[in-house]
Formats: C-alpha cells, sequence, structure tokens
C-alpha cells in the first residue's frame, strides 16, 4: 500500500490531521467506532484523555487483527459528546495518538454528537484503512 499525504499551500496548516490522504492498495479495512470499552464491555476512564487513549487502543487493536498498522489510516471520524472540551484536551490528545499511532496522520474530523451509544462514553473513534 502507498499512501500520500497532500496538505495544499492554500489551506490552513493541519496540525493532527491530514488534509488529505491518497492511499492505493488492494484492501479497504472498514473499522466500527469503538469508545473506551474494556474486554467486559465497559466503559473505563472518567476523562475524556482517558477514555480517547482506550478508544483508540480499540480501533488500533481491530486494524491491527484485520492485518494493518496505524499507517494504513486514511480516514479517522471522531464523535465527542463536547468538543469544546476536546479543544481544551487537543495538546494531550495529540501526544496521545503520537505515541499509539504515530505521526503518519489520516484526514481527519471531529464532530459533536449529543451522546453515544454508552451513555457514559465521551468520545468514539472510527474510520478506514488501505491495506497492500
Amino acid at each position: 500500500m502507498t499512501t500520500e499525504r497532500v496538505n495544499p499551500p492554500g489551506l490552513s496548516p493541519p496540525a493532527g490531521f491530514s488534509h488529505a490522504v491518497v492511499a492505493s492498495g488492494s484492501r479497504v479495512v472498514f473499522l466500527a467506532g469503538q469508545t473506551a470499552l474494556d474486554a467486559d464491555g465497559k466503559v473505563v476512564g472518567r476523562t475524556l484523555p482517558e477514555q480517547f487513549e482506550k478508544a483508540l487502543a480499540n480501533l488500533l487493536a481491530a486494524l491491527t487483527a484485520a492485518g494493518g498498522s496505524p499507517a494504513d489510516l486514511a480516514r479517522v471520524t471522531v464523535y465527542a459528546t463536547d468538543v469544546q472540551a476536546y479543544r481544551a484536551h487537543a495538546r494531550e490528545l495529540g501526544r496521545l495518538w503520537r505515541r499509539l499511532a504515530g505521526r503518519d496522520y489520516p484526514a481527519m474530523a471531529v464532530v459533536q454528537v449529543v451522546r453515544l451509544w454508552d451513555e457514559e462514553a465521551l468520545v468514539e473513534l472510527d474510520g478506514f484503512a488501505v491495506l497492500p
């Protein structure tokens, strides 16, 4: 698989995402929304950063099980119950992302939602990856 991150000079410089990702490969993996659920199906973590870390780890675990790696991510959508809180924690969330997924950022969006499937969940991530 090859990916090219495209960040046109006429757009605001991206921080923690890419404006576009051109991916070519032979397999597309669609990743279901992941929250901070543990193996018993219980939401873990009380803070947004704690839940973000677990949700991202869950997303990456699903990707790894499908034969991919973080560099294969082409698109991730973050659903947050409080975008203002997400922005307030942006630096910490960025550090967590880089530690778990590296610096090859996919195209991303953050969307505020009223609530998630699990009432205690503060954040959910879904996306897709293109594998060789």
